[in-house]
């Protein structure tokens, strides 16, 4: 297996960028790619890599030699994974990234009832409410909505999310109940700060019918967290516009309730992300599966519905 770390590292390296992305996706220490990729290319026979202090560019050679061990590399790796399965049994760390508050209240909840049906997996799951690099990052999935498809991932659709306006009953009594739009000038507002835009979301309503409102309020309070949206209406600090995963439950505990319910946010897709290799580790198959049969099961497309 020496050889086929070497050509781990130089992979990597050249898809990162560098040694020390490489040993972090590796877990190993940059002085240990730079020797691994050193060792190759005494083997070899070739330069792969031009070294600077700033960069790592590959050398023609190198271009070649990537453009033939990749996919390779790939499906070793997954044969190795398979055929090391314990008993038969899908086996390894399977490395998820999930968003906090979703992630939490979703998914975690049936970890238990997966480890019960695959005791060889090792979960080591990333709660984060960030973008990831699925491939660079070292992830094997990641569940969450509006991630960058990037070269070598796929996507498997879990359920449609919708955004909608809600505020605890306490709050709305003190105030009033609004019948249009126009009428959200008189509540307290509570906005979303978003870490992708760099600005506050202003809230694009829309009905079945076809009506559309698009509304910029003077904010009362700013959060960047879907979950401390809710909360803060909990609270009676004003009205919010969250993603129905976030807050049905507790418009089903009745601590919030929807304002305008004819009015909602199309807000993407719920969804798994993958690497896109011929052959999918069983880890990984077997997980993906799983998720989409409890998607299904608890009706959560039809749950998270505003409509």
């Amino acid at each position: 297996m020496e050889t086929l770390s070497s050509i781990e590292s130089f992979v990597r390296s050249a898809e990162l960028g560098s040694f020390s992305a490489a040993a972090r996706r590796l877990s190993l220490t940059p002085g240990g790619v730079s020797k691994n990729v050193a060792k190759l290319e005494a083997d070899l026979g070739v330069r792969l890599f031009y070294r600077s202090t700033r960069s790592l560019k590959l050398t023609e050679a190198g271009e070649h030699f990537l453009a033939q061990v990749t996919g390779g590399l790939d499906a070793i790796q997954t044969a190795i994974a398979n055929a090391s399965s314990e008993g038969g049994q899908p086996a390894g760390t399977l490395k998820v990234a999930l968003g906090l508050a979703f992630g939490r209240d979703h998914i975690l909840p049936l970890l238990a009832e997966f480890l019960t049906l695959y005791p060889a997996i090792k979960p080591d799951w990333r709660f984060d409410n960030r973008q990831v690099d699925l491939i660079g990052e070292g992830f094997d999935v990641a569940i969450g909505g509006g991630i960058v498809l990037a070269p070598g991932v796929v996507v498997r659709e879990l359920a449609p999310v919708h955004l909608v306006l809600v505020a605890s009953p306490a709050y709305l009594k003190s105030k009033f109940i609004p019948q249009t739009p126009a009428e959200l000038y008189k509540l307290d507002a509570l906005l979303r700060y978003s870490q992708t835009s760099n600005q506050i979301t202003p809230w694009n309503l829309k009905t079945v019918a076809g009506d559309q409102a698009t509304i910029e309020l003077p904010p009362r309070v700013t959060l960047n967290d879907p979950e401390a949206l809710c909360h803060a209406a909990m609270a009676g600090l004003g009205i919010a516009h969250v993603p129905m995963p976030h807050t049905l439950q507790h418009l089903e505990s009745g601590k919030l309730v929807r304002v305008l319910p004819d009015w909602y946010t199309e807000h993407g897709v719920m969804s798994l992300y993958f690497s896109a290799k011929k052959l999918m580790p069983a880890k990984t198959r077997v997980f993906v599966d799983f998720i989409v049969d409890k998607f299904r099961t608890q009706q959560l497309a039809k749950k998270w519905s505003a409509i």
